[in-house]
């Protein structure tokens, strides 16, 4: 969870940390929610993993990578920091700058990576990681992910309504200032 947990609006964000469209809201979209919501205390965003990984084979593994630091670095700020090193090499692996991109493509990465990007932040995920601990949580995500109707990455619920894919801030800020408004 990033934000204040006591925030009236949730954004549940089902997302993949090899799917380009997800990073691209990682990079263009999530910075102005955060700036003017999150960081306000009027959203908090729910990150889940819905990793596609018939297409993106290293998106479990990430996944998993991201929980195994929250476990490690002990708690959600530890998570975040794998979450963005995730996203931010993915953008120097897809040739672009590590914060802005541009996101042209898939990035491909392994395990090592996921090791050496978590040792980078300070921690040691790789006995977590090789055990697969976090594994069943991954699935179990994806499948809440298809239960509340996502269909593709990234798949957004805001206060219960639905929202497919890389949108633009403009779409979020539309249902967060109607739910605010409530």
């Amino acid at each position: 969870v990033l934000g204040n947990k006591n925030a009236p609006v949730t954004i549940i964000e089902f997302s993949d940390y090899q799917c380009p469209f997800c990073r691209k809201f990682w990079t263009e979209t999530l910075p102005s929610i955060k700036s003017e919501y999150i960081d306000t205390g009027k959203v908090r965003l729910v990150y889940r993993d819905f990793p596609l990984d018939s297409i993106h084979p290293a998106a479990t593994p990430a996944a998993e990578a991201a929980n195994c630091a929250r476990e490690v670095g002990k708690g959600d700020e530890a998570y975040f920091k794998m979450h963005d090193k995730i996203f931010q090499e993915g953008n120097i692996l897809d040739g672009g700058d590590p914060i802005k991109g541009p996101v042209k493509g898939t990035a491909q990465f392994t395990s090592v990576d996921l090791k050496k990007w978590a040792k980078d932040l300070g921690y040691d995920i790789g006995s977590c990681l090789d055990a697969g601990k976090y594994k069943s949580e991954v699935q179990k995500d994806a499948a809440d992910a298809q239960a509340a109707g996502g269909q593709g990455t990234p798949y957004f619920v805001v206060n219960g309504q639905a929202l497919s894919g890389a949108q633009p801030f403009s779409a979020f800020k539309q249902i967060i200032d109607a739910e605010l408004a409530k």
